[in-house]
């Protein structure tokens, strides 16, 4: 199939198996000189998978190719690989619609797309895998190529500027840089050409603190006391805190305050003094 289709460009073509080599050159009959170049694209799409009866078409004059190498845009091999499942979509309904808005064909093999078509169709199609490998979503692509494609049916704006039309994305970079807790201010420290003094090593420290000339087992019963002391301490503040709970609460003393006479029943209280009732005795005779 590939032979007949070259020798009708009078191009020849030899395949080596063993080897795995294919070379084509021109005959006699050749008459295109830009076919040997169209040859070559044959046998790069053919390597990349692409099958024998759609890769012929980059014959034809209106057809051109293009291999775009990817790997190289995104160094982390686990991000690359969702990268490239962007441009395939579920199914392979993204890829799909590029096909059909860019009327081109798109093959996605390991670490290159092979895209063949019109000049325009591939030139769109290299900005979308790029801007893909950008982490820029494929899908604001096809929604600016379906709103092309309704402004190119109208006469009217043809020969105006599309931009008021289509969608403006802002691209959201979020800083993962981390924010220090405490933030000094150096503008107030004063210049000095020397650096600061080195902080004192474990070593050093022990050495001060004379745990450095211990014996073993010396160190052993200093580290354990250590830990009793801190066992003591956090026992202490869990029984403050259990004993909390049995501390009776605060009551408030309300004192009773003395009855006062209403202005109704009228002045300040007039003691009534006390009848005294006195007992003629009776003396009998």
């Amino acid at each position: 199939m590939v032979t007949k289709a070259l020798e009708k460009k009078g191009i020849a073509c030899t395949l080596d198996l063993v080897e795995g080599r294919m070379e084509v050159k021109t005959t006699r009959r050749s008459f295109d000189p830009a076919a040997i170049l169209a040859a070559r694209d044959l046998i790069k799409l053919l390597s990349r998978s692409v099958p024998a009866p759609q890769a012929i078409k980059v014959l034809d004059d209106e057809t051109a190719c293009d291999v775009i190498k990817i790997r190289s845009l995104v160094r982390n091999k686990e991000r690359f690989v969702k990268r490239r499942q962007r441009i395939l979509g579920p199914n392979g309904s993204t890829l799909k619609a590029l096909e059909l808005l860019t009327n081109t064909y798109i093959l996605v093999q390991g670490n290159t797309v092979s895209v063949m078509g019109p000049y325009k169709g591939l030139k769109e199609v290299r900005r979308i895998v790029e801007d893909c490998m950008n982490n820029i979503h494929p899908i604001y692509h096809v929604k600016e190529l379906m709103i092309k494609r309704e402004l190119a049916k109208d006469p009217n704006l043809k020969d105006e500027n599309w931009d008021r039309f289509l969608p403006h994305f802002k691209k959201r970079t979020l800083s993962k840089r981390r924010v220090p807790h405490i933030i000094t201010d150096k503008s107030k420290k004063m210049y000095t050409p020397f650096p600061p003094p080195q902080e004192k090593s474990k070593i050093d420290l022990q050495i001060e603190s004379g745990e450095y000339f211990l014996a073993k087992q010396a160190k052993e019963r200093a580290k354990q006391q250590e830990r009793f002391e801190k066992q003591k301490e956090k026992k202490e503040e869990r029984e403050q805190e259990r004993a909390q709970a049995f501390v009776p609460p605060k009551e408030d003393h309300i004192e009773k305050k003395k009855r006062k006479r209403s202005e109704e029943d009228g002045g300040d209280k007039v003691k009534k003094p006390r009848r005294k009732v006195k007992v003629d005795a009776v003396e009998d005779d």
